[in-house]
């Protein structure tokens, strides 16, 4: 019989909570030291492929193997690629300026505030996203229609973020695109390709998930709150915030989706900017 094991389900969940804190806490212990807070934003990926790697480990007999490998295999690849590409766009830059701005306003201890506000809180945010990894681990439900759908669509989210990535690391490799706005292959469609293809991965992990109505009504809150917190939370609406200065940015609101793919709107030309 199909099903769930909830009491297996149940002492994962406390594991992995312990896991998620334990990366955050030694990200925490690095960057106090040593500095500066952005790599947390490597470990955010890194927890997530350890939550779902000792979820594969304590899982064994209690799912189905070919589900608990895929959804193992995706999430540790999508957070492995993440950090990687992450690390690479740091090096040699210092303290990002959000967590320059939110360090800023702390009422008390910088270092302790930090604690609380970023990692503490980021450890909370990978355990509570990742529970459609760590149910779908133990449902003995082999794989269907439905999981293959997901497995598509979490193909199609990551292809969509490593492409966006990559095409603005290029842009912003060639100097003569300093002082320009990235308008340019997927960047032409929408505002924010890595944050949407990040939106479509957690969808379809969360569609691995789906194998009764009882887990899929459980973990919904998964890719629910990853798309928050790509539009409205600390992705699409800060960086939006910081770069509305920009010259050239307005027009290029005014003619991009933010968010959702859709065809270029049409606008008066204007001409480019020339390079600062």
């Amino acid at each position: 019989m199909n099903g769930t094991d909830w009491s297996a389900l149940g002492a994962n969940l406390a594991a992995t909570a312990a896991t998620a804190l334990t990366v955050l806490l030694a990200t925490f212990a690095i960057a106090a030291r040593r500095g500066p807070h952005r790599i947390v934003d490597i470990a955010w990926g890194l927890a997530f492929a350890a939550v779902a790697a000792v979820t594969w480990l304590l899982s064994a007999g209690h799912g189905d193997d070919g589900r608990r490998l895929l959804v193992t295999a995706a999430t540790v690849v999508w957070g492995l690629r993440l950090a990687a590409h992450i690390a690479h766009r740091s090096r040699g830059h210092g303290e990002d300026p959000r967590y320059t701005d939110l360090l800023g306003k702390a009422p008390g201890n910088r270092t302790l505030y930090a604690l609380r506000t970023v990692y503490l809180a980021q450890a909370a945010l990978v355990w509570l996203i990742s529970l459609p990894v760590q149910a779908a681990s133990y449902s003995s439900a082999p794989l269907d229609a439905l999981a293959y759908c997901g497995l598509a669509l979490w193909a199609a989210g990551l292809a969509f973020e490593a492409v966006g990535d990559h095409q603005l690391a290029r842009f912003k490799a060639d100097l003569t695109n300093r002082g320009r706005i990235m308008d340019q292959g997927l960047w032409a469609w929408t505002r924010h390709p890595n944050y949407f293809g990040d939106s479509l991965v957690w969808w379809g992990l969360y569609l691995l998930a789906c194998t009764a109505w009882q887990p899929a009504l459980a973990v919904l809150v998964s890719p629910f709150l990853m798309t928050l917190l790509l539009t409205v939370g600390s992705g699409k609406r800060l960086l939006e915030k910081r770069m509305s200065g920009r010259p050239g940015y307005a027009a290029y609101t005014a003619r991009t989706s933010g968010f959702i793919p859709l065809p270029p709107r049409k606008t008066p030309h204007r001409a480019r900017e020339e390079p600062k």
